[in-house]
């Protein structure tokens, strides 16, 4: 009787022992748990990092690190049409209607030689020499020569694969050397040194990669004696016929 009341209360007791070891109390730390091999697992220390079991890391791994980067250089902004710089020298011969001051007028054969820049912009600038002469002016044996030099801005007004046309505006000083009417009724020589002007346009069709041909037309200002002797301007019509060269690579020659 004694051993069937001892075996009944081990059995009532017996499943609370087992449930209060399985369930610590809340806000306590596990008990240490022993490994299969026999050993304990020790609690990690404070400065140590721990996670959560249950969140996954998360590691962030770039595409393309900076050191494996191509290096390509900063894209240029492609050239506009007719925006390219350009060197030219030209030379050709002239003809120029000069009207004179005593009221007389000649015609004046020579030659032309002129340096131009176009700039990254439709504007360039251009250097002008020009030399012209007429014999035998009033029947006098003795001839006329103009000397001129000018510079100043050229515009481009249309451009295309062969054809373009420009204007142009030059000042600088001409040597305008010769006979004129004196107040006797007789001829004087002498000659005069003064500002001049011109301006005008031109058209020129390139035949290559390095030649091609212009005609420009100018009005050309210059001074010189009247009848009286006094200096005063004369007006004329000069038109060149040039040969013009490009100097340097032929594919910087054209602006597309």
């Amino acid at each position: 009787m004694r051993i069937t009341l001892k075996m009944a209360l081990y059995l009532l007791i017996g499943p609370s022992l087992v449930m209060a070891q399985d369930s610590p109390p809340s806000g306590q730390p596990d008990p240490p748990r022993q490994s299969l091999a026999g050993t304990e697992d020790f609690a990690p220390s404070s400065h140590a990092t721990t996670y959560p079991s249950h969140q996954a890391i998360q590691i962030l791994v770039p595409r393309q690190t900076a050191a494996l980067l191509p290096l390509r250089p900063p894209r240029q902004p492609p050239v506009a049409a007719g925006y390219t710089s350009e060197f030219k020298v030209s030379t050709g011969y002239s003809v120029t209607d000069l009207g004179m001051p005593s009221s007389d007028r000649a015609t004046l054969i020579g030659m032309n030689v002129g340096i131009s820049l176009d700039s990254a912009k439709r504007f360039g600038a251009k250097l002008d020499l020009g030399y012209g002469s007429a014999p035998n002016v009033f029947s006098s044996g003795h001839r006329l020569d103009v000397l001129s030099y000018l510079v100043g801005p050229v515009l481009l007004v249309s451009n295309s694969k062969q054809l373009s046309t420009y204007a142009h505006l030059i000042v600088g000083g001409a040597r305008v050397a010769g006979p004129f009417p004196n107040a006797n009724g007789g001829l004087s020589t002498s000659y005069v040194h003064s500002p001049a002007w011109a301006y005008g346009g031109a058209v020129e069709h390139a035949f290559s990669n390095t030649f091609a041909f212009r005609i420009s037309v100018d009005y050309l200002r210059t001074h010189f004696f009247n009848s009286s002797g006094a200096v005063r301007g004369q007006n004329g019509l000069r038109v060149v016929n040039s040969i013009v060269y490009y100097p340097g690579a032929p594919s910087n020659r054209r602006r597309r």
